[in-house]
């Protein structure tokens, strides 16, 4: 099968389409032939070695397409049928990926939309599970409008929390479109959310990772009610608590998108997608960091 891999950090130039023997599915898992794999700045922070250091490696974690093969025990799903998940191997972006965690793919969706969800819906919902946010909850967003952060917003307006957001002026109509009280960022920001709860905030999620953690715990009243999923360094010096994958993924949520965005009630747009041999082009414009909504890359 044809996948993407680097054997040398650096740019994008360093990434490479390659045959890679084909992968098998294991007790409980599905393969299935990829349509359509996410791309997460994630992947660029690897090529570049600024998070894993072995080579060679292969990337990608979400993928939709259509099953091909059935591990031991899958009565689910059958031979044939359209799902989306995630692969426990960061190896989605290829012809053939094997999916540790999966689900039906929402019927009003397509490929490449479903690709776009299994990362930013997880994160978003690990992220206001451990926030606790709930119906009656004030919470703060810091980076709103990007894919996580507008998954997020979502999420806390279908639980019935009041969210106040962050983003630039031009995002502001689109926050609002998604059920959040919109502030601009930058300098004056615990003033102008002030403005609208004088009482700050019951919970604040940094989406952003800024470095606006000060400001967050000063809205929410202590770093106890403050989740960072961007700012590491900070969270370690402000005692704000890290949310990261290996601490319990809300997998849940793969199954509970459906009913969701067949209601109306989320959608998360696909920016901008890319045939699997333009992954290079991919990971420029994800690098360059101005996209809203989720790239992906297509395989024919």
């Amino acid at each position: 099968m044809k996948a993407v891999r680097f054997t040398e950090f650096g740019g994008p130039e360093v990434l490479e389409i390659v045959d890679l023997p084909d992968p098998h599915p294991g007790q409980g898992q599905v393969r299935i032939a990829v349509r359509a794999a996410g791309v997460n700045a994630s992947d660029w922070k690897k090529r570049k070695g600024l998070m894993d250091e072995l080579l060679p490696q292969t990337l990608g974690h979400e993928a939709a397409g259509v099953v091909d093969e059935l591990g031991a025990g899958v009565t689910d799903v059958a031979v044939g049928d359209r799902v989306f998940g995630v692969s426990a191997e960061p190896a989605a972006q290829a012809e053939l990926v094997v999916l540790s965690h999966y689900a039906p793919i929402p019927p009003s969706l397509d490929f490449p939309g479903a690709a776009a969800l299994p990362a930013a819906i997880e994160t978003a919902t690990r992220a206001l599970d451990q926030l606790g946010v709930k119906s009656g909850s004030t919470l703060l967003i810091s980076g709103a409008s990007g894919s996580i952060g507008s998954a997020a917003v979502q999420f806390a307006v279908a639980r019935g929390a009041r969210v106040i957001g962050t983003a630039s002026t031009a995002n502001h109509e689109y926050l609002r479109s998604l059920g959040a009280e919109p502030v601009a960022y930058g300098a004056g920001l615990v003033e102008r959310v002030r403005a609208l709860a004088p009482d700050g905030v019951d919970l604040a999620l940094d989406v952003a990772g800024s470095g606006v953690l000060p400001e967050l715990i000063e809205l929410a009243g202590g770093p106890e009610h403050v989740v960072t999923i961007a700012d590491f360094d900070g969270a370690q010096a402000h005692g704000v608590r890290f949310s990261r994958g290996d601490s319990g993924r809300a997998l849940h949520v793969l199954a509970e998108i459906g009913e969701l965005i067949e209601s109306g009630r989320f959608s998360l747009p696909v920016a901008q997608t890319f045939p699997l041999a333009e992954v290079a082009q991919a990971h420029r414009v994800s690098e360059d960091g101005h996209v809203r909504g989720k790239l992906v890359l297509v395989v024919d």
